[in-house]
C-alpha cells in the first residue's frame, strides 16, 4: 500500500511503500516535549519504503534536541513536522508523522503513547534500527 502525506503547504512530502501484509499501522504520541507540543504520531516499519520529496530545501529546518542523534524535518513556511531521520552507522533511519498522511482511513491507524526519556542513547539508536524504517531516500 502506498501512503502519501505533506505539511500543510505541501513542500515537504512523502511517499511511503508500507508493507501489504499489515492489517493496521502502528502510530505512536510520542511523550517528548517536542512532539506534544506539535501534537505528532509517529510510525515507522522495518520494511516500509520512504521517499521524501522537498519542493523547496531552504524551507525546510532539521531540528534536534536531547540526544541529538535524530532530525525532525520541519517546514519552515507551515511549521510542520512531517518526517524525522536518525543517521546510525551511515545509514538513514526514519519515521512519518501520521498526521501528515492523506487519504488514510483513521481507523487504520493502532495508536498509542510512547516516552523515551531517560533511554540511554545506544537503547535510542538500537531501538531505531530495528523498528524504524529502513529503506529511506531525498533527505
Amino acid at each position: 500500500m502506498q501512503i502519501r502525506g505533506a505539511c500543510h503547504c505541501g513542500n515537504l512530502a512523502f511517499e511511503l511503500d508500507w508493507p501489504d501484509a499489515a492489517a493496521h499501522i502502528p502510530a505512536r504520541a510520542c511523550g517528548c516535549m517536542f512532539c506534544r507540543k506539535h501534537g505528532a504520531s509517529w510510525t515507522s516499519n522495518p520494511e516500509a519504503r520512504l521517499r521524501v520529496i522537498v519542493q523547496d530545501p531552504a524551507q525546510v529546518e532539521r531540528y534536534n534536541f536531547g540526544t541529538r542523534t535524530a532530525d525532525f524535518h520541519v517546514c519552515k513556511r507551515c511549521g510542520v513536522p512531517a518526517v524525522v531521520t536518525s543517521r546510525i552507522d551511515g545509514h538513514d533511519y526514519a519515521v512519518v508523522n501520521i498526521n501528515t498522511c492523506e487519504g488514510v482511513d483513521p481507523a487504520m491507524f493502532d495508536r498509542s503513547t510512547s516516552d523515551f526519556d531517560g533511554e540511554a542513547t545506544e537503547d535510542h539508536l538500537a531501538r531505531r534500527k530495528s523498528r524504524w524504517i529502513a529503506t529511506v531516500t531525498g533527505v
